[in-house]
């Protein structure tokens, strides 16, 4: 019983940092936040409860990136079992965009993921963790093979170049709908499922748009 209580502290106390270091990341920049002042945030009189709980402040971006990415994935995976092997690529990139969308409007306001999200892929360490996590899962792996099938006379490095636009459209835009929401202001779109629509339009139209190559002098 004793063991059970202690857990299930143990539980909240982590629960609490993941939440307060998700919050001030967001807001201030992970480079910005000491792990001290992440613990007293979390309401930890223990200035050390960070490095306790999960060591490194790049542990601790892993941890939180690891809790979202986890539900993520679950809804891409729903997606993927939905469309099969279509040849659409609004389908493919719905896959792409639609799960953080659910994900965040699944959270209710305010939330903070989009932000943090946002401001670890501007750092060169922490991006890493950020790829790793959450940006080679085995279904987002599938989602690129498939819109790739859809366009297989793309060049390569368009290919490479467009799907750099589209990661940055999914990261940017989400984080600027997030922050507004946040502050109370005005939106595009009333909902998380209609942002995301509005963005699989413009997606869409960045992988099918006319190819140009330039001539190198």
């Amino acid at each position: 019983m004793a063991r059970t209580a202690r857990a299930e502290r143990v539980g909240a106390t982590r629960e609490s940092i993941l939440a307060a270091a998700e919050r001030l990341f967001a807001e201030h920049g992970v480079l910005a936040v000491s792990n001290r002042q992440v613990s007293e945030a979390a309401g930890q009189g223990n200035n050390a409860a960070v490095g306790y709980h999960f060591g490194t402040k790049a542990d601790l971006v892993r941890a939180i990136v690891r809790k979202h990415a986890e539900r993520i994935e679950r809804v891409r995976l729903r997606m993927l079992a939905e469309i099969g092997d279509s040849r659409d690529v609004r389908d493919w990139v719905a896959c792409l965009v639609r799960p953080s969308a659910e994900h965040l409007a699944a959270l209710g306001n305010p939330t903070w993921y989009a932000r943090f999200g946002a401001q670890v892929m501007t750092d060169p360490t922490l991006r890493a963790i950020m790829v790793d996590e959450s940006l080679t899962s085995p279904s987002l792996l599938q989602v690129i093979d498939g819109l790739h099938r859809c366009l297989p006379d793309l060049p390569a490095e368009v290919r490479a170049e467009r799907g750099d636009m589209a990661r940055l459209l999914m990261v940017q835009m989400y984080a600027e709908r997030e922050r507004a929401l946040a502050e109370g202001a005005p939106t595009p779109r009333a909902s998380w499922h209609d942002a995301a629509t509005g963005l699989v339009d413009a997606i869409v139209g960045l992988w099918l748009a006319p190819v140009t190559l330039g001539q190198s002098t």
